[in-house]
């Protein structure tokens, strides 16, 4: 397939592109400084461009199969909440998510896959208290965006997934996806979340859910 990764310099974003390349898929990377950062990625094109400019987008969409939408502000979140961001809208998710299906809805492109986050939407209910006040005093903008974000892909009329991970960490945890809900552990590594992305790609079983993403609880060894 030929496979468009908007957002593709993120933690999320090169986990999916690595996913998609190593599984053949053509894959198209998408980001402000993408030639910088993948342009020497075997099986991978990368394309300069901002997302919310849509002929920058309708340029990269054009002739794909699906698009894969891992859009976020990398900047840490308290400085977000105090000052803003510096070089990334606070919209961004919405902003660029809008552009994207514009774009899909233009050129045909139906498969549309989108990374959120647990404790978004129909999720919300399912948090503990403490990351509640987190999502409530220090991200509340990045939350609210999310939520427009969901809205936008659930009204696209297009062939979507929303994926939910938990608290994403550089580190090894492995990925349980869950389209109830239901969560094992509270982190999972963004490497596990980019094979899940690129999973949902080809995941008919998945169209029109959302699918919660959670760290995999190894069961203990058995004792010998």
């Amino acid at each position: 397939m030929r496979v468009l990764v908007v957002g593709a310099t993120g933690g999320s974003g090169r986990a999916a592109v690595a996913a998609l390349a190593a599984r053949g898929h053509e894959v198209t990377a998408f980001a402000r400084r993408a030639s910088g950062g993948l342009g020497a990625t075997p099986g991978v094109r990368a394309v300069d461009g901002d997302v919310t400019v849509p002929a920058d987008v309708e340029r990269a969409v054009r002739g794909q199969d699906a698009v894969v939408v891992t859009l976020g502000i990398a900047e840490h979140p308290l400085r977000v909440r105090l000052l803003g961001s510096r070089s990334t809208p606070l919209d961004v998710r919405s902003r660029g998510t809008r552009t994207v299906v514009e774009a899909m809805r233009a050129g045909g492109v139906r498969r549309l896959v989108v990374q959120s986050s647990y404790g978004v939407g129909e999720t919300r209910a399912r948090l503990p208290l403490s990351s509640r006040l987190v999502f409530a005093l220090l991200l509340r903008p990045q939350i609210a965006d999310h939520e427009r974000q969901e809205r936008l892909v659930r009204d696209s009329g297009l062939d979507w997934v929303l994926l939910q991970p938990v608290y994403l960490t550089d580190g090894e945890e492995p990925a349980a996806p869950a389209v109830d809900g239901t969560i094992e552990g509270w982190r999972v590594s963004r490497r596990a979340v980019g094979t899940v992305l690129a999973d949902a790609v080809a995941a008919d079983g998945w169209l029109g859910r959302s699918v919660a993403v959670s760290g995999a609880v190894r069961a203990p060894a058995a004792a010998g």
